[in-house]
């Protein structure tokens, strides 16, 4: 299993309960594929760099964990196609 780290903007408008749903949801996807979520951070409400969507802020969350490379697929087509994520980073930590 390779480390990874995930830093992901959601929709500023959603309710705390949504996000939380969310964020759970993402986590229940790693583990349900054999990883291990590590760490989840909520950064809160942020400003943007620029519009996404048309929104100047964003929820801003990180999770850090563990997965089989062959998985990370996976998840980064389950994010792209959620419509609560504006935007996504998913990056391997380490050698």
């Amino acid at each position: 299993m390779q480390d990874y780290e995930l830093v992901y903007i959601l929709n500023p408008d959603i309710a705390e309960e949504a996000m939380e749903a969310r964020v759970g949801s993402i986590s229940q996807f790693i583990t349900g594929r054999e990883g291990v979520v590590d760490n989840v951070e909520k950064w809160g409400k942020r400003r943007l760099a620029y519009p996404l969507k048309h929104f100047l802020e964003g929820n801003y969350v990180l999770t850090r964990f563990k997965i089989s490379p062959s998985r990370c697929k996976e998840l980064d087509a389950n994010l792209k196609i959620s419509e609560e994520i504006l935007r996504h980073l998913l990056i391997r930590v380490g050698g």
